[in-house]
């Protein structure tokens, strides 16, 4: 059996051994500084404000549970601000946070945590 003198086989071969070095094909390679994709992570969450009662739901529609707070600000001076227990958010699920001001409400907020 005669080997071949043609320089393309051990091209190809080290073109091979550099592609599983390197872990993937340097058309699938991520470039520097990109992710891969976005993570998505966070519930989305709506208030209503009535009169001193803050009211919020949060839903998640994402596999990582979201631990999610209730922040609420008073508008008057001596008025003391508040801030709910955590809740976590489980995948699929809707939380509700309640809270209140003993006169007016200045602004209301939420937080979100990755639940480990």
């Amino acid at each position: 059996m005669r080997l071949s003198r043609s320089p393309v086989p051990p091209t190809a071969a080290l073109a091979l051994v550099l592609s599983l070095l390197y872990g993937a094909p340097a058309y699938a390679r991520e470039r520097d500084g990109e992710s891969p994709s976005p993570v998505r992570f966070g519930a989305s969450c709506r208030t209503a404000v009535r009169g001193s009662q803050v009211v919020a739901y949060c839903h998640n529609p994402y596999a990582d549970i979201d631990r999610v707070r209730l922040h609420i600000e008073c508008a008057r001076w001596w008025d003391v601000d508040t801030d709910s227990a955590p809740a976590d958010a489980w995948p699929a699920l809707t939380v509700r946070l309640t809270g209140r001001c003993w006169k007016e409400v200045r602004s209301v907020w939420i937080s979100h945590q990755k639940a480990r």
